[in-house]
Order: structure tokens, then C-alpha cells, then sequence
């Protein structure tokens, strides 16, 4: 993990269906960036947190806001795929699966089967 504590200049934009344009001090690092995180307090600046690919070597800052190049996290994604399932999609795709069999925990272990095959065609 590297953590920058002097200000970086720091470009972000986004657009659907455009690649996304990350730069640090006017250098693009978009290729080696995950996922990013802007957060900012009613008394601090923003803070931008850079989540890369593991094989990122870096690159040198030098600008005007905060900067945390952390590894990917994928937590956010689970977080959002979870935070979009309908539970009672959910409910009615697990009590028609034919995996069931009676045994204990069949519901959980359908609901995870189910979830997983949701997350492998999303």
C-alpha cells in the first residue's frame, strides 16, 4: 500500500460507455486502477483512493489532493451485487430450483447456489 500525504492533482471523469479517464499529476494511471473511492469530511479536503491491480508497480505523484493506492477490493462489488437482488425473485428462483432434496440447510445452500449463478451471468 502507498499512501501519498501531500495534495496530488487528481483528474477523474466518467462517462457511460467511454473509458474512464483517471489521471495523477496529468498522468494516466486508468489501465492500473480497479476501482477508485472519493470521500470528503465537512472539516478535511478529498480524499481519492486508487484500488489497482496487484502487479501495478506505481507510478510517481505530485499534485494537489490526497491520494491511497491500495489493492483492489472487491468488497464493493459484492456489496452492490448483493444490494441489488430482489429477495423475492430470490425467494421464488430458490423455492424452483430442483436441486432441493429435503435435507438440512437445503434453503441456504440453494439461495448460495442461486446467488452464485446470478453473479456468474452478471
Amino acid at each position: 500500500m502507498s499512501t501519498y500525504l501531500e495534495p496530488r492533482r487528481v483528474r477523474i471523469s466518467t462517462r457511460p460507455d467511454e473509458p474512464a479517464v483517471i489521471e495523477i499529476d496529468g498522468r494516466d494511471v486508468a489501465s492500473a486502477v480497479e476501482a477508485y473511492r472519493i470521500t470528503q469530511t465537512q472539516d478535511e479536503g478529498p480524499e481519492v483512493t486508487l484500488y489497482v491491480a496487484e502487479s501495478w508497480q506505481g507510478v510517481e505523484f505530485n499534485g494537489m489532493a490526497e491520494v491511497v493506492a491500495e489493492p483492489a477490493d472487491l468488497r464493493h462489488v459484492v456489496v452492490n451485487f448483493l444490494a441489488a437482488v430482489d429477495w423475492q425473485k430470490l425467494d421464488e428462483a430458490v423455492l424452483d430450483r430442483n436441486d432441493l432434496n429435503g435435507k438440512p440447510g437445503e434453503l441456504t445452500r440453494g439461495v448460495l447456489a442461486q446467488l452464485t449463478e446470478w453473479a456468474k451471468s452478471a
